[in-house]
This record gives structure tokens, sequence and C-alpha cells, in this order.
């Protein structure tokens, strides 16, 4: 789908819509409009505003001007926790959405996002782009509050949750269009900002608010498809002001190129609500996810992605809403991606339920100007591999003033036994994180971390910890419900070859299988095991696993009998040589067909 150019007829008709309404219509018409546009492993030195004398962003650096925001504003160092904590106002580890894969990104589905408030509001609400908190009912965007839905599956484009017939292109991308798989024209950011286009188009027709969240995969990896004017521009350009390592030219190359297409289409979002007459009663927030995937400017800052020094965990933050947030100023208190909903719902003056354990606040006195006094608080964030959280692991504990934390590295599950040490940072003093004052302030530093670890020791406080929700098997909802790898947990390393999935049913099923792999066998002779709860339930042998790399073959498997409940489902290819892996699993009642 191509997004109509907004024309002075169509604005007009949106316009006059509003003439006979209801008061709940009425109280909806007061309501201001919402849009969100989170980036995929931007720095926050990934903008000219930011110093960055290489990249160009003329419209991001408008919109700062525009804007009021946070100049300390702090996300987790990676994807999953982020969206998890903007979604719910809570800290990732309360969620379950604790890592970015291995069936540790997805979120639980009692939580209750920002998009199910604003939809219970009113507001027409839309996601466009990355969710990445769970690809299976009841976790997907479009079970979690979100009417309208593009998007792709898993952690990004070009990783195994992707359609099968993607072949990992980022320019006419396989996507999921509420629920349904879409062949889409054009370069991924361009169709997300196309669709959220006409969703805001037709919002303003119905006369519904609306809540545009449109969260990019880019600039993340890989970066092998970008729009190609753009990388031929940053290639021909010296990028060592900004990149230490010249080894790394090609992919700041192609990361630059994605940011800028990425400047052009927060254009156009911007040239669209000004086309409406709209961007008066519009909020229009503007952040990061974590930090840069490539070692390079972060500002007076130090680190990257996955990492807990500044640079791996601050963002920018801007918030336009023209008459309501004073432009160009930037309030020195510490806020984070927590804060996002409780400041939306405060703004907008909707109606929200109270969430026991939301660690965020609401900033919204700040952004106005409206606070006179505002009381210190810590600000925590942990993140690192594996099924548990540990404490005192990759973790840091953040102050208006002073910073603890122990870069323990993210890659690492386990608290190694001898760890990075603790280190105290004043970062008024210090932005760079290079003077530990752990053994001249020794009290302040046992203070803070006695605050980490009792909030760790409430926040993980909870039957579920560690283990991941539940996929549902419902063909009510769906005709077949497909399985990927990202949401399962593996056997064996990365995405693993075979894996377990939690999944429940609420009656006893029958069901068929259709195992599906891109993998390049080895041999022509194999077999399909089926495992319920680590029991036997199918084996297939002598079938002809004859799979071409890049091609998905199936091969069916059933019926099976679930009983009801909640089992832990393992499928598993094999040829002469070993493990083949399993892609994508796709669960359906018995005979089923499959688009």
């Amino acid at each position: 789908m191509r997004a109509a150019v907004l024309s002075p007829a169509l604005a007009t008709l949106a316009l006059l819509t509003a003439t006979c309404q209801s008061p709940q219509q009425e109280a909806q018409a007061s309501f201001p409009n919402i849009v969100i546009v989170m980036t995929d492993d931007q720095g926050w030195g990934d903008l000219g505003v930011h110093g960055n004398a290489v990249l160009d962003t003329p419209r991001l650096d408008q919109l700062a001007m525009e804007s009021g925001g946070m100049e300390r504003f702090y996300v987790s160092p990676v994807c999953t926790p982020t969206r998890a904590a903007l979604m719910t106002g809570r800290n990732s580890i309360r969620t379950r959405a604790i890592d970015t894969f291995r069936g540790r990104a997805m979120m639980d589905p009692s939580e209750v996002t920002i998009a199910e408030v604003l939809r219970d509001n009113g507001y027409a609400t839309g996601l466009f782009g990355k969710w990445h908190l769970g690809d299976n009912y009841p976790m997907r965007p479009q079970d979690q509050g979100f009417e309208e839905v593009l998007c792709h599956r898993g952690g990004g484009l070009a990783q195994p949750a992707d359609h099968l017939d993607n072949n990992r292109r980022y320019t006419d991308a396989w996507l999921y269009h509420n629920g349904k798989a879409v062949h889409t024209n054009g370069y991924c950011m361009d169709v997300y900002t196309d669709y959220a286009l006409q969703f805001m188009l037709d919002s303003v027709a119905a006369d519904r608010p609306f809540f545009v969240y449109l969260a990019t995969n880019t600039p993340h990896g890989p970066w092998h498809d970008v729009p190609a004017d753009l990388l031929a521009k940053y290639q021909a350009r010296d990028l060592s002001e900004v990149l230490p390592d010249p080894k790394q030219a090609g992919r700041m190359a192609a990361s630059f190129a994605m940011i800028e297409n990425i400047d052009q289409n927060v254009g156009r979002l911007l040239d669209a609500l000004d086309s409406l007459d709209i961007a008066d009663n519009t909020i229009f927030v503007y952040l990061h996810d974590n930090g840069p995937a490539i070692r390079h400017y972060v500002g007076e800052m130090r680190g990257m992605k996955s990492e807990v020094w500044e640079g791996g965990i601050r963002s920018p933050f801007f918030v336009r809403w023209p008459g309501q947030v004073p432009a160009g100023v930037r309030r020195p208190e510490i806020a984070s991606h927590m804060d996002v909903w409780p400041t939306l719902v405060e703004a907008a003056g909707v109606q929200a339920p109270t969430i026991a354990g939301q660690d965020g606040r609401s900033i919204w006195p700040l952004l106005t100007g409206a606070a006179t006094d505002w009381p210190e608080r810590l600000i925590h964030i942990q993140a690192h591999r594996g099924d548990q959280r540990i404490p005192e692991h990759n973790f840091a504990t953040i102050g208006q003033r002073y910073k603890l934390l122990r870069a323990s590295g993210f890659g690492r599950e386990q608290l190694p036994e001898d760890p990075a040490p603790l280190a105290l940072f004043d970062l008024q003093e210090d932005p760079l994180e290079q003077n530990n004052l752990i053994e001249e302030m020794p009290e302040l530093a046992e203070s803070m971390l006695a605050a980490h670890r009792a909030w760790f020791a409430e926040a993980s406080d909870y039957p579920e910890f560690g283990t991941p929700p539940a996929i549902v098997i419902d063909f009510d909802v769906e005709p077949y419900h497909e399985l990927n790898r990202n949401d399962w947990r593996p056997l064996d390393g990365g995405y693993g070859a075979t894996g377990v999935y939690w999944i429940e049913t609420a009656q006893d099923i029958e069901v068929d299988l259709i195992a599906l792999s891109r993998s390049k066998a080895r041999s022509e002779n194999g077999s399909i095991r089926v495992w319920l709860n680590d029991v036997p339930v199918s084996t297939v042998d002598e079938i002809e696993v004859l799979l071409s790399e890049g091609e998905a073959v199936e091969l069916p498997v059933g019926p099976i009998p679930i009983p009801a409940g909640q089992h832990q489902l393992r499928v598993e290819i094999r040829d002469e040589r070993g493990l083949i892996p399993c892609d994508h699993l796709r669960v359906g009642p018995p005979g089923f067909a499959w688009l």
C-alpha cells in the first residue's frame, strides 16, 4: 500500500466532518493526537543537533529546536527491554520481556500498554514497524491495544523470524498487516511512514484522535540493503571525525544512510500534520531505543549498545506540542523510557487504571514548566543475556548527580566469579565516567547498591519470573499459528536448531504441524520428531529432507493430540549428519490449509 499525497480537498474533508457529535465524541475531540517515533540502534550522537558534523538530519534538528525535552533521558541498553518499558511504564524485569531472543522477548499479556489505555479512551491506535514483544497470540500488538498494525516479526528484517519469502530484504519486504502477510513496495521505513500517514488521514476523517507508534527497525543492521543514493553520499564522505575504527566505515556509511532516510520520513510526518492543520493539537515524541551498534561518536560520553555506560543508555527525548511545551528547553532532571506512559496519560487528560509496580512517573510538569519542586529519584537500568536476571549484573543505578554501575557485560548469562568492579561516577564533573569514586565515597556507593538490591528483590518477586509467557493456541483467533525461533527457548546456542515453545490451550485439541526450514540439508534422508512435555508424541523417519538454502520447505507432522492446559512443545529436524534448524512451525487444526 502506498499512501496518497495529502491533498487540500482531503484535508478539508477531514476537518469538516466534526459537526454533530455525541458527548463521547466531544470529549474525544479534546484529546490531543500522539505520535511516537522511536528508532533502532541510533546513538545519542547520531544527530546534527547533537554535534555530529558528518550526518545530515535537518528535519530532526528542526524538530529538536521546536521541542522541549529532557537533557538526561535514559533507556535500556538493548531494544526489547526499552520497548516493554515504553509500552507499560514499568521496568522490563517486571514484564518478562528481558532480552531480545530465545523466548525472552515476549511481554506478559497481562501488562497494560499505553495503546490499550488510549484505545479505551476512544483513540485510534496504530503500530508501524517494530514490535519485538511477542509474535503470537496473545502477545501480538493487535492483542495489546493496537487497532492497525503493519510490522515485521521478531527483532528485525533479515532475522530468523522474518517471513520465509523475504530473503533478508529491507526493500520490497514481506511484512504483516493486521496479522496477514503482505508484500510491500519500497524501502521499509518509507512503507511504515506511508501506512502511518494513511492511518492519520483515516483517523481525522473519522473524527478520532490518533496514536501513532512508528518504531523503526532502522538503522539496525545488517547494513546490506539501504537507500542507494544516500549510501553513495556517505561512502564519499570522510567519517573519521566521528568513527575511530576505519574498518567500520562501510557499516557506518550504511547506518548514516538509514538515519538520513529516517530524517526524511520524520519530515513527511511533520508536513502531514501541517497539511491537516492538526500540528497544534498533536504531541510528537522522538527517542532512540538504545545506544549505537557501532562504536563511534556519542557526544561527551562513552559506550555503545548493550553497555551501561552513558553512551549505551542515553537517548534524545524531544516532545513537541506547540503552545503547551516550551520549545528549545531541555530540563536537567533525570528521566527514562518508563516515564512516557504516565506522562502521556497526564498530557492527554485520559482516564487510566492505577498500575501496581509502575516505575515511571509523569514528567509532564517538567516539560510544561509547571514543576517548581521536583524530588530527586533513582533510575534502575539492567540488562544481560539469560533466562534469569541476576542482581548486580550489568546494571546502573542513576541519581541526579551520581551513578553506580557494574559493566559486567550484556552477553554473560551469569555474573562472573571475578566480575568487573563496582564503579561510582560523578556525572556532573565526569560525564566520560573515567574517575571511579568508589573508594572516596564508600557510604554513597553502599547506599546506592542497597537501593539496587531492594529494587531488584521487589521487581523480581512474582511467580512467573524467569519463564516465558505461553503462546495460546486458539483457532478462533487465527486459522493457524506460525511460531518462530525468536520465541522458543533453544536447547543449543544462539537462535538454536531445536528448542521448546511454551504453549497453552483452553480445551483438548488435535493439531497438525508443518515444520519449515530454510537451511541447506547435507543429505537426503532425515526425520522429524515432536515432544510434548519431554514425551515423544510423533516421529516421522525416512523423510526426504531436500532443502535448498533460502527456500523454505514444508515438512508435515500430525495429527497430534494436545490436552487442555500449558505444555512445552519441541520439534526437531535431523538429517544423517545432525540437526537442521526449524525456522518456523505452523500449528493448525487437522488438515488445515495455509497461505
